[in-house]
């Protein structure tokens, strides 16, 4: 895009330069060849080069009119090249926008297992920072078309529409998605596109944002695994500060998502080991291998585990969760494969 504008720059330049060059040929021509004053020649030299029909300022001899017949063709080829160069340039940033769009789309149609996040406001954006650090494909749905360029800057996949319309969701691949995140600030709207979703896709998994406590029900009940209240976060993370402020402070420097300082990790099981000759955490021995050790565990029904024991059986389908230094942290996803 930058070369195109450029090379356009260069010849809309060269075209205003000849219309200054033609325009003070024909001032000079008529100041010296017929004696007109400078306004008057600058006044001829427009009504010719423009071709409005005025009448002349005095009546032209003979040289006066050769010349006059020289700079109305040669103002007509310029400002012909002129308006071809604009015409020109503006429907080619036209088309290098569509091309643009349907690169971009074509990009999104290869996305499979991504997320979708639907809003790039506060929330929105900061969703996307997070999984851009964690090298997670992501797609954005953003009505306001004033974040266009917003979103190019950022380099982050965008649809631009009302994530209300089914035709927006399926180009953002919902229904090949693994998750959505709906970030909209009102609550209405974060309902009606989790009902979409969820109707697209069944076995999605919904992040919903809620400004409201009563919304959260309503939310859960349309179709959302999690409801997260962002104004509830924000006040009870500043009570535990409050309480007990060494522990949130450790909390705080933990780092879930970004490229080297990773703290910790939630691998399924399959990772793992072959779950076909079931494993205890014990057996498995990771803290040996990596020195990662185990925080937590999920079950395949989605009940947390904090501080599993030794011999808890690493069932199918089920999630541990392991805390480590990042260079910990580095080996377990070394050894194990984990991508």
């Amino acid at each position: 895009m930058n070369l195109v504008n450029r090379f356009f720059r260069v010849r809309i330049y060269k075209a205003l330069l000849l219309l200054v060059i033609i325009l003070l040929i024909g001032v000079f021509g008529y100041r010296f060849i017929s004696n007109y004053s400078w306004i008057d020649a600058l006044y001829m030299s427009v009504i010719t080069m423009t071709t409005v029909g005025f009448s002349e300022v005095m009546p032209l001899d003979d040289e006066s009119k050769i010349f006059t017949i020289f700079l109305i063709l040669a103002s007509v080829v310029i400002l012909g090249y002129a308006v071809s160069i604009i015409t020109e340039f503006i429907l080619s940033k036209n088309d290098v926008e569509e091309l643009k769009h349907k690169r971009m789309q074509k990009m999104i149609d290869s996305f499979n297992e991504h997320i979708v996040i639907c809003g790039y406001g506060r929330n929105g954006k900061q969703a996307a920072r997070k999984l851009m650090a964690h090298k997670k494909q992501f797609v954005v749905i953003e009505k306001n078309k004033e974040l266009e360029e917003r979103l190019q800057l950022d380099e982050v996949p965008y649809v631009i529409g009302n994530a209300n319309e089914d035709e927006v969701l399926n180009a953002a691949g919902v229904n090949r998605a693994s998750s959505f995140i709906s970030a909209l600030p009102n609550d209405a709207d974060n309902l009606f596109v989790v009902l979409s979703a969820r109707q697209l896709n069944s076995t999605i998994n919904i992040i919903s944002r809620a400004s409201n406590e009563s919304s959260y029900d309503k939310l859960k009940f349309a179709g959302a695994n999690n409801v997260i209240l962002p104004d509830k976060i924000g006040g009870d993370h500043m009570a535990s500060l409050v309480v007990v402020p060494g522990l949130m402070e450790f909390i705080d420097n933990l780092s879930i998502v970004g490229k080297s300082d990773i703290n910790v990790e939630e691998v399924p099981v399959e990772k793992l080991y072959d779950t076909q000759n079931l494993k205890s955490i014990k057996e498995l021995d990771v803290r040996r291998k990596t020195g990662c050790t185990v925080i937590g565990f999920k079950s395949e029904k989605g009940e947390y585990i904090v501080n599993p024991e030794a011999d808890l059986i690493l069932v199918p389908n089920s999630k541990v969760i392991f805390l480590g230094r990042p260079d910990q942290i580095a080996l377990l996803n070394s050894v194990y494969n984990i991508t």
